[in-house]
């Protein structure tokens, strides 16, 4: 279900800046809807090594995925194009890449190579994430809102953090059926409509910002962990155009180890969402799961052998996880 690619990504969006147990006697808005994403990282991050370069110059001078280019000769670089024509003005000779690792600063020495009519150092590099979402729940007394279950990975390495970022109006406007071994997804017009909210956090258990999300819904009481139980369960997705469906899903074992995101192992039962998608693809990645009239998660992952089943988490986890980084 993460599928993050440079160019077309299926994302989704989560938030809420109040402690759990305040939420918890407030209530949340379950949302369901798919937004599109448009996300500035707070500098230029390697992502991947290309591939084509038997050399990859910058990953044998020591440079990791991760990593962040903070200079090239002394000049501060915030986007791929200024990294870029860092690299051109080199015409060749060796460059002296600061980079930002795990909160420390180290430089190294990168010699391009001429390839395809420009100088290479062997990378890829994002400055910004862009794709499709769904929004998880939203707080009608703060603006706050959230998603995804889990973070934006810029890299094998993480999820880089957001310095900007905006939800805006969107809608699905086809679907991608899953299979066994080949995810589905859903596909919109991103970016085609206005905004709806800022995005200011990135973490592994989601989007957190603020905006107006909750389209006048009522609330519904958020579960705690030890209330959600196996069973029969529902969950709300956007699967064409901006309508939100509920559709039948079972909750077949529950998870309190290690994995934040991995805590409910469900299925989905219900035929027409079964038949719109073949299961769980990517976009649904937040989707709201509600049980016994209470708010109990959000789905975050799915089976790539059979996508009828999938992974979520609980909302008490998404909550701590965006208090924590408040």
């Amino acid at each position: 279900m993460r599928k993050f690619l440079c160019s077309v990504l299926a994302l989704l969006l989560l938030t809420a800046l109040l402690p759990a147990a305040a939420a918890s006697e407030a209530g949340l808005v379950p949302v369901g809807r798919t937004v599109g994403l448009e996300l500035a990282l707070d500098g230029v991050y390697v992502v991947k090594f290309d591939a084509a370069d038997a050399l990859a110059p910058a990953r044998v001078a020591g440079i990791r995925l991760g990593d962040r280019i903070v200079c090239v000769n002394g000049t501060k670089v915030s986007r791929s194009s200024e990294l870029r024509d860092q690299i051109e003005a080199g015409h060749g000779s060796d460059l002296i890449l600061r980079v930002r690792r795990g909160g420390k600063d180290m430089s190294f020495t990168v010699r391009p190579v001429y390839t395809q009519r420009a100088w290479r150092i062997g990378v890829y590099v994002q400055d910004r994430i862009a794709g499709l979402g769904t929004v998880t729940y939203f707080d009608p007394e703060t603006g706050a809102f959230g998603a995804l279950g889990h973070g934006v990975a810029g890299s094998e390495a993480g999820n880089p953090p957001v310095c900007a970022g905006v939800a805006t109006q969107t809608e699905v406007v086809s679907v991608r059926k899953g299979a066994a071994g080949a995810p589905g997804e859903l596909r919109g017009s991103a970016g085609q409509g206005g905004i709806l909210g800022t995005i200011e956090q990135n973490t592994d258990r989601g989007l957190f910002g603020h905006g107006a999300l909750g389209g006048g819904a009522p609330c519904v009481p958020v579960a705690e962990r030890a209330e959600v139980h196996t069973g029969q369960a529902e969950l709300l997705c956007n699967v064409s155009g901006t309508e939100v469906g509920r559709y039948a899903i079972e909750i077949e074992a529950l998870s309190f180890g290690a994995e934040p995101c991995k805590n409910l192992r469900l299925r989905v039962t219900d035929p027409a969402l079964l038949s719109a998608t073949g299961g769980i693809v990517q976009g649904m990645s937040g989707s709201p799961i509600l049980q016994d009239g209470k708010l109990i998660g959000a789905v975050t992952h799915v089976l790539v052998q059979d996508p009828t089943r999938g992974y979520g988490i609980f909302i008490e986890n998404m909550l701590a996880a965006e208090r924590d980084a408040a």
